[in-house]
């Protein structure tokens, strides 16, 4: 009888006469025939989501811009159903170029617009994605002050010393940096002493029903004191009902981000008749 040897995909081993590991590898092969249909087809948006400071809840300090593309039907994909496939993958960084590409067209739009947009570290040395920042920051010289870039906690300490001098080179260019799900890994201090992150973004694990919970209320106090300590600004991410966020308030945290104060969506808030006028 021929063997049957295991089929590597990514970093996952699946076996030939397992049903359920041949389930999952033949679903992300459909995820990523569906991106690459969407990219090849610039069939990517993003969706806008609010970042509002504690006690002025009514006015953003600033938006996330999360990725989304277009199925064959027409759905909108959230980032969450297939950037863990192609993260790793050539996809994964036109991805992160498409994101920036359509970030810095909005804040070119919106010249009073503050915006943060999510990239791994596996995009720094990648030459499509700096020169797209390049492009933007030349059409227009005021994006890099208004624009956030976010790198998750875990993508960033996977090359510390390559993030350190990229960060210090684009900070230099007023650009602000945003240490993404902190607390989800195991970051060493060292390396969070050495980055130099401007914002700290507190992991949703953390966050949700945090006013019922004394566990994740004594993790977020330790990341708060992180936080200051470091000199960064906090936000905290999933913030889903007015008891969560009136805590967190009283904790201390800078600012707030999640359906409580509004769902992403693909069509802008700030973009009044009003304000198009103002901008």
């Amino acid at each position: 009888m021929q063997q049957e040897y295991p089929k590597v995909v990514g970093d996952t081993m699946f076996h030939a006469d397992d049903p359920l590991s041949f389930a999952v590898s033949e679903r992300d092969r459909d995820v990523i025939d569906m991106v690459e249909r969407a990219v090849s087809a610039r069939d990517v948006m993003l969706a806008y989501q609010p970042v509002v400071p504690s006690g002025r809840q009514d006015r953003p300090a600033f938006y996330e811009g999360l990725l989304r593309v277009l199925d064959r039907n027409g759905r909108i994909i959230p980032a969450r159903d297939f950037i863990p496939v192609v993260e790793t993958t050539e996809m994964g960084r036109r991805l992160d170029c498409l994101a920036l590409e359509k970030g810095l067209q909005t804040l070119r739009e919106y010249p009073r617009l503050r915006l943060a947009i999510n990239m791994s570290a596996r995009s720094i040395g990648y030459r499509r994605w700096n020169e797209t920042l390049t492009a933007g920051l030349t059409a227009d010289p005021t994006a890099g002050e208004r624009l956030i870039l976010e790198i998750t906690e875990s993508s960033a300490i996977m090359m510390p010393d390559i993030v350190q001098c990229f960060m210090t080179d684009l900070q230099r260019q007023g650009i602000s940096f945003a240490i993404d799900d902190f607390g989800a890994g195991f970051t060493s201090l060292r390396y969070l002493k050495d980055l130099y992150f401007d914002i700290l973004k507190i992991d949703g694990q953390f966050i949700r029903g945090i006013a019922h919970s004394p566990d994740n209320q004594a993790v977020v106090k330790a990341l708060l004191s992180i936080g200051r300590h470091f000199d960064m600004v906090t936000i905290a991410e999933s913030v889903e009902s007015g008891e969560d966020a009136a805590l967190l308030t009283q904790l201390g945290v800078d600012c707030l981000q999640g359906y409580y104060f509004g769902a992403p969506t693909v069509r802008a808030r700030w973009a009044t008749p009003s304000q198009q006028k103002s901008a």
